[in-house]
């Protein structure tokens, strides 16, 4: 196969219908266009979503959806990918080099799901824990340092 060989399927190339050619053409006098009205004019057609005057559905239906910044800059760390972490003090610089968290993000919170695999005593610093995590961290040897 060459590229000066390739051709299109036969019939999925068919020639422009030639307009206003003739009555026996099928497409002559007025070409397709009908009598008279805007469609029929040189030119004359409205904008993209124009619904000849009546209130453009854009503009009937009510806005929705919504995308906080706040989402943008905050986390929730499950307590189970703390095992992924190799230092003993958590925090915002940690848990970015553990990938678990985005650059981006400025606030974490560490929430209860899943199980600490190594019974290891984290200090955690800087970052927001749910109740029931705290009680395990504390009482692990562990300590939260808000």
């Amino acid at each position: 196969m060459y590229l000066n060989t390739l051709q299109p399927a036969p019939g999925a190339k068919t020639p422009a219908k030639r307009l206003g050619r003739g009555i026996g053409s099928g497409k002559g006098k007025t070409s397709g266009r009908g009598h008279k009205g805007q469609r029929a004019r040189a030119g004359g057609y409205h904008k993209v979503g124009f619904e000849g005057g009546q209130m453009p559905m854009q503009r009937r239906i009510p806005k929705s959806g919504f995308r906080s910044q706040k989402a943008l800059v905050r986390a929730e760390v499950r307590l189970s990918d703390l095992s992924k972490i190799m230092t003993d003090i958590v925090d915002l610089i940690a848990l970015k080099e553990a990938g678990l968290i985005n650059k981006n993000i400025q606030f974490a919170k560490i929430i209860m799901a899943g199980e600490l695999k190594d019974k290891k005593a984290f200090t955690i610093k800087g970052i927001g824990v749910t109740g029931a995590v705290r009680k395990i961290i504390e009482a692990m040897g562990g300590k939260v340092e808000v």
